[in-house]
């Protein structure tokens, strides 16, 4: 009876700690989400002025050629 109580009470404990580790893991990664949220929020436009720019840059190299 002893033996099944000990392993009762082990298999209680490794689950409890399966569960607390999975709501760890679920409370970090959230939180790495979070922190990942701003560097993806703000994609800015690139401005017509300097595509402009490029393409007459292009233009002139390539009647240097």
């Amino acid at each position: 009876m002893d033996t099944f109580l000990s392993f009762a009470t082990v298999l209680a404990a490794t689950i409890l700690a399966l569960f607390a580790a999975l709501g760890l893991h679920w409370l970090l990664l959230r939180a790495a989400f979070r922190l990942m949220q701003p560097a993806t929020a703000s994609r800015r436009t690139v401005q017509p002025a300097i595509v402009h720019g490029t393409r007459l840059v292009a233009h002139a190299y390539a009647q240097r050629r």
